[in-house]
């Protein structure tokens, strides 16, 4: 199984792209790299974003670019189709699990709970998301569970911010965070492209 933290490297950052159309999409992707990163997270949840995903991959080829918000197989497969370089979901099932299971790309499976957790481990995953991870138990829940899942390493997601960004990153367990605060809508929105870029690079400490 390939490992999702590999492929971010030094990253301690997903960056959540959220695009209304592929040239959004592209903006804000172009402004993640000027910030220092290397690798971008288009979350599937606009018409648009399968679209902005391969507007990225074409404007910008050195920059990896994953799907996220993949809950069923077929989201997925148009996920795949598109050229996606790794997969995130916010949460798991059996089924979608076996079809994760089987992605030729790197996959970092969403999980809530210690159910969840064991479950994905089942299916060989180590490398998961927490999400929501501030309403999922934050800080607390991920210092409990890592004398269970000893070998389970998360990126939380959700909630996480500039002032809280480095508590979650000073655990053990914890490879990166995820996060939309770096694309502020009101930035994405105003075409504030450097206020993006700025952020990126103070958050990718």
């Amino acid at each position: 199984m390939k490992s999702f933290f590999s492929l971010m490297g030094e990253q301690r950052i997903l960056p959540i792209i959220q695009a209304d159309t592929a040239e959004q999409g592209v903006n804000i992707a172009k402004a993640m790299a000027d910030g220092g990163l290397k690798l971008v997270e288009v979350v599937l949840r606009s018409n648009a974003s399968i679209d902005a995903l391969m507007a990225i991959k074409k404007e910008l080829p050195d920059l990896c670019v994953g799907a996220g918000t993949i809950i069923n197989a077929d989201i997925l497969e148009d996920a795949l189709n598109a050229g996606s370089d790794f997969i995130i979901t916010p949460a798991v099932t059996p089924s979608l699990l076996a079809k994760l299971a089987e992605c030729p790309v790197p996959v970092a499976p969403g999980v809530s709970t210690t159910s969840d957790i064991a479950l994905a481990a089942e299916f060989g995953f180590t490398e998961m998301k927490l999400f929501p991870a501030s309403l999922a138990g934050g800080i607390p829940f991920l210092n409990a569970v890592s004398s269970v899942f000893r070998q389970v390493t998360f990126c939380p997601t959700g909630g996480i911010t500039a002032a809280n960004q480095g508590d979650y990153l000073a655990l053990s367990n914890v490879k990166a965070v995820g996060g939309t605060w770096v694309a502020d809508k009101n930035w994405v929105k105003n075409q504030e492209w450097h206020k993006i870029t700025e952020a990126c690079k103070a958050a990718n400490i």
